[in-house]
């Protein structure tokens, strides 16, 4: 189970040469979800509406249904499958490039097609800064007064974050933001450090 993913920092946009006249111009960005990648999509073909073609791909989290690319309109398989491989080949995640393309007057072949597109794509992806994102997931803790010294201590053990911490004359509510391959050994100490006392409760 990955606990971790990397993913583009910001927006990055590269050109390369000319092939046999044709530009083909990268644009690469994070994504949350497939609506903003789309969105994406559709805020550079308004700035590059004189081209004909935006090839795209994306990909979201390592969880998330399979990624999605677009020839649009250029020869079947010769846009959106190379944009995408560009991406998977790097492992990044929540991410989307388009390609633009300028026609030069030459027609490249399915072949040169997809290494033009290939080329914008990945170096528009060298670009662009990365950073690595963790994946955690919510773990509610309730606990007795008398508990709190040994139910804090866990936070010294796991990689856990304190999201809310609510107070009750009953004791305490703690919400923890947890790194999602401990959640399950975090919630077993608890129930052991606090003697059964404690609870775990729905998130």
């Amino acid at each position: 189970m990955t606990d971790t993913f990397r993913t583009l920092a910001a927006a990055a946009r590269a050109e390369p040469p000319k092939t046999k006249g044709s530009r083909f111009i990268g644009a690469a960005f994070p994504a949350a979800t497939a609506a903003e990648a789309l969105a994406h999509v559709e805020t550079v073909r308004q700035q590059e509406h004189a081209a004909r073609h935006h090839g795209w791909a994306y990909r979201l989290g390592p969880d998330a249904p399979a990624p999605r690319s677009s020839d649009d309109g250029e020869p079947s398989g010769s846009t959106g499958p190379p944009i995408l491989r560009e991406i998977e080949g790097r492992g990044l995640f929540h991410a989307v490039v388009v390609v633009t393309r300028y026609y030069g007057g030459t027609k490249l072949g399915v072949g040169g097609l997809a290494r033009a597109y290939a080329e914008a794509a990945g170096l528009a992806l060298d670009a662009a800064r990365l950073r690595t994102v963790t994946i955690r997931v919510p773990v509610r803790l309730g606990f007795a007064f008398d508990d709190t010294a040994p139910a804090m201590r866990l936070l010294d053990r796991f990689d856990a974050e304190v999201a809310d911490q609510t107070y009750s004359p009953d004791g305490t509510e703690l919400v923890l933001r947890v790194r999602r391959s401990e959640a399950d050994a975090l919630k077993a100490a608890f129930v052991e450090a606090t003697a059964g006392r404690g609870e775990v409760r729905d998130p």
